[in-house]
């Protein structure tokens, strides 16, 4: 008889962890798998120019071999500025293949951020797109790391200088595409490094790790029901949060990637009734696009496509408007310490026989956790217990689970704060309903989403502060049928001071990434608490009240 005395469990006993019955979880395996079943499957399709499964992967293969002959490594950073093309998909694999940490740049950002971004990282390689050579051009001077720089020619059209030292594809040239990629991998190693603006001007950097990336890829997988061989369309960036893991998901379904370099009415619509799109992601501005697309844009097609839509809460009469047009919308939520979306407003079939208006005001709720999400609750910020699912009281939503970030880069102290009471705090205010669906109501920490951006308004407070004529400058979201919300500054102005909104709005955009800067300007006293905190609040509803 076996002698368990050592481990007090008879199940421990000899039955160790070994490479026969235990092997680390990564989203890599996907496009390796998907070669091997699909080799003659068309993986990605770019305009005129498309991959199967098998080219694909030994394009991945090939660039991690020639990063790895330039000494790149585990726990190196390398970054991507491009858009939606095969090279930001290949980079998802490619990448991560040496060990080292994808770190994919918001294109919409300016080059000190970017600059910051680029020395934070301590990028030791940077992957970028010609299209954006002003501003990477202006980054890198900015910047101390000193990167290899690697032009990507994706749209000689498009103008642009070359930065570095060798092009794109003549750099997948000098790799070997049979390299042997696999590693002794822990699962807990860093894959992705996405930063994200939070309340402050510079960025957090947040980590994620290869479990992490597998896990949610599943998770969006089962969620979505995506089935064999979807077409998806890349309208969402791959930059948000790799595309919130949809880089990875369509490869394990042996689906078909449909690069979009620019996200346009007209090129949603022929890429759905040409190549046969039949999912695609978006922020509500999209789904904005589409419905006010004028009929010159719009092509006919004669299938469904699947959205998923996330960012600030679509209004209902946007789900309704996109139903009624051939599109099946799901609603879900997320962040990017929490690898995108984690939660969906889970279906029910007896929803079925509500009016789609009433279908609509169901589907804009943030809904259950996903299967891979571990726990997710709304919880009363004093005294950390869960508020009750009553559908009224607001609480602060938290989660828990193998998909939430390893924490913060170089910010112990916000990665401690994040994790306080063992939950993952997100920031955003919401409540629990009876049916056990949650509902956002507000942000904490007064982000601004607008088109599916971050946008901090303490930044944008910064930059007013700066003009001569402001005296004080208050930011929050009003809200915007196109774009979601947008950023409204309130300014006193000092005494005998004269300046208009469009010369505040324009020192703005001169300041700072034109997207961050205000739309509207509203001049007048600031309306604040005995202790002289600027109620933001009041200011939120004189907002929307304009």
């Amino acid at each position: 008889m076996a002698d368990h005395r050592a481990t007090g469990n008879p199940y421990d006993a000899a039955l160790d962890r070994n490479p026969a019955n235990h092997v680390a979880l990564t989203p890599l395996g996907f496009l390796s798998r998907a070669a091997h079943v699909y080799p003659e499957r068309i993986a990605w399709r770019h305009g005129a120019r498309s991959a199967n499964y098998r080219e694909f992967y030994d394009r991945t293969r090939r660039l991690a071999s020639a990063l790895i002959a330039r000494g790149i490594g585990v726990g190196d950073t390398i970054s991507i500025m491009a858009p939606n093309t095969p090279a930001m998909l290949e980079a998802h694999y490619g990448v991560p293949m040496t060990g080292a940490v994808l770190n994919a740049l918001n294109v919409r950002l300016d080059a000190p951020a970017i600059a910051f971004i680029l020395d934070h990282a301590e990028s030791k390689l940077l992957l970028t797109d010609r299209a954006f050579s002003p501003v990477i051009a202006e980054a890198l001077k900015l910047s101390q790391c000193n990167p290899l720089v690697i032009d990507i020619d994706d749209a000689p059209e498009e103008g642009g200088e070359f930065l570095g030292e060798v092009e794109y594809e003549a750099f997948l040239e000098v790799g070997d595409p049979a390299h042997d990629w696999r590693w002794p991998l822990d699962e807990w190693e860093a894959i992705t490094l996405c930063y994200t603006s939070g309340t402050t001007g510079n960025p957090k950097g947040v980590v994620l790790h290869h479990r992490g990336a597998y896990l949610n890829a599943i998770g969006n997988s089962l969620t979505w029901n995506l089935g064999d061989a979807p077409v998806y369309l890349w309208t969402l960036p791959m930059f948000h949060c790799n595309g919130w893991c949809f880089t990875w998901t369509i490869t394990a379904h042996g689906g078909t990637h449909v690069c979009l370099r620019k996200v346009e009415a007209t090129a949603i619509f022929d890429a759905i009734a040409t190549q046969g799109v039949n999912r695609f992601c978006g922020a509500p501005i999209v789904l904005n696009m589409i419905i006010n697309a004028p009929e010159d844009a719009r092509c006919q097609f004669d299938h469904k496509v699947d959205v998923m839509t996330a960012a600030a809460p679509p209004p209902a009469a946007v789900i309704a408007a996109m139903e009624r047009d051939g599109f099946h919308i799901t609603h879900v939520y997320g962040l990017t310490e929490v690898y995108g979306p984690v939660t969906v407003c889970a279906w029910h079939g007896e929803w079925d026989t509500l009016n789609i208006e009433e279908q609509a005001a169901l589907k804009s709720r943030q809904g259950v956790a996903y299967i891979t999400l571990d726990g997710l609750g709304v919880m009363n910020q004093e005294n950390g217990n869960m508020t009750p699912a009553d559908g009224v009281t607001i609480g602060e939503v938290v989660m828990r689970g193998n998909t939430v970030m390893k924490g913060y880069l170089k910010n112990a102290s916000a990665t401690k704060e994040a994790f306080a009471d063992g939950w993952f705090h997100t920031g955003d205010l919401g409540v629990m309903h009876e049916d056990g669906y949650i509902e956002l109501k507000d942000r904490a920490k007064d982000i601004i989403i607008s088109g599916g951006e971050n946008i901090s308004t303490i930044e944008i407070e910064d930059v007013l502060y700066k003009h001569d004529a402001v005296l004080e400058a208050a930011v929050v979201g009003r809200p915007d049928e196109k774009w979601g919300e947008t950023p409204c500054a309130f300014i006193t102005l000092k005494a005998g001071s004269t300046v208009t909104a469009d010369e505040l709005i324009a020192f703005c955009r001169d300041n700072m990434a034109r997207f961050k800067a205000p739309k509207t300007v509203v001049f007048g006293e600031l309306p604040k608490t005995s202790t002289g905190k600027v109620q933001k609040y009041n200011l939120r509803e004189r907002a929307a009240a304009l």
